[in-house]
């Protein structure tokens, strides 16, 4: 098995709402923002390589949006999923499997493409893996998060035939959870994912058996090691206290188990392992994926 990070570019979001309560004097030295208060992040993707199978985690926000809509989001830097694919030999149509931990338009906009006036996958000889209760989430959206869940993302993956949808857990979203969960994912075996619910329903994050080690996609859970403090969860959250009570869970057992976080926002660290501090749980040691 190999592993490789795709970035698929940069975007900018509100610092306030990336960091929900805590005050700009604090979140400004973490993620210093520009003269309209946007921060930098990254939409980085995961691809793991395990014999014939070639299964990308998240695609990024795709470039089929209009101007107007891609002008909220100021994109930014060189890096696009087409040239990083290439840079390790490959190409959209060797993707076998892609895996969206949840259908927010910044993870899985790259999974349709617009050819002529038709939206047809990206990926044409994958298969697009969801689970039932977060499909059923995104396409029948809350008023607060309908303009994350963008039709012409989600639609076309199912009308296509690509579609698999994995079970999830019945707890509703809402619940502030008992444990937290590891699931596998019958796709290769060293994939498994756990489901949480603060952020949006039924987000998966893909936890990944490598080289004896753990590596857990962190998706939306912790977008950056800047969210590691327990309190700091983003204003985006459907539901903040089941995503702090998440947090706490998730990151007791990923300190008990050594777990490697893999980040997909933060702009500058790929991966962190973790140890306990005087404050909490923090940061121990940052690298890249390659050094992991």
């Amino acid at each position: 098995m190999k592993l490789y990070s795709i970035n698929t570019g940069y975007f900018k979001l509100d610092g306030g709402a990336m960091f929900g309560v805590v005050p700009k004097s604090i979140w400004n030295k973490l993620n210093p923002a520009d003269e309209n208060n946007l921060c930098s992040w990254a939409m980085r993707c995961l691809l793991i390589e395990d014999g014939k199978r070639l299964i990308l985690i998240d695609n990024g926000i795709g470039n089929k949006q209009d101007a107007k809509f891609l002008s909220h989001y100021h994109l930014h830097g060189t890096d696009t999923l087409e040239t990083s694919l290439a840079k390790y030999g490959f190409h959209k149509n060797d993707i076998t499997d892609v895996v969206l931990t949840h259908l927010h338009f910044d993870h899985c906009g790259g999974s349709i493409e617009r050819v002529g006036d038709k939206l047809v996958p990206a990926f044409k000889n994958a298969v697009y893996w969801s689970n039932e209760m977060h499909w059923q989430w995104a396409t029948q959206p809350n008023d607060r998060e309908k303009a994350s869940f963008l039709k012409e993302n989600i639609l076309p993956i199912q009308q296509s035939g690509q579609l698999q949808l994995l079970g999830s857990s019945n707890t509703a979203p809402a619940n502030i959870p008992v444990k937290l969960e590891t699931v596998n994912s019958g796709i290769i075996d060293a994939l498994s994912y756990i489901i949480v619910n603060g952020h949006t329903g039924a987000m998966m994050l893909p936890k990944i058996q490598y080289n004896g080690k753990q590596l857990v996609f962190m998706a939306d859970l912790l977008p950056a090691v800047a969210h590691l403090p327990i309190p700091y969860v983003m204003a985006y959250d459907m539901f903040p206290l089941t995503s702090l009570q998440e947090k706490k869970y998730f990151l007791t057992e990923a300190l008990s188990n050594n777990y490697t976080l893999f980040f997909e926002h933060d702009p500058l660290v790929e991966c962190c392992t973790l140890e306990q501090t005087e404050k909490g749980i923090r940061s121990k040691e940052q690298f890249s994926l390659a050094d992991f």
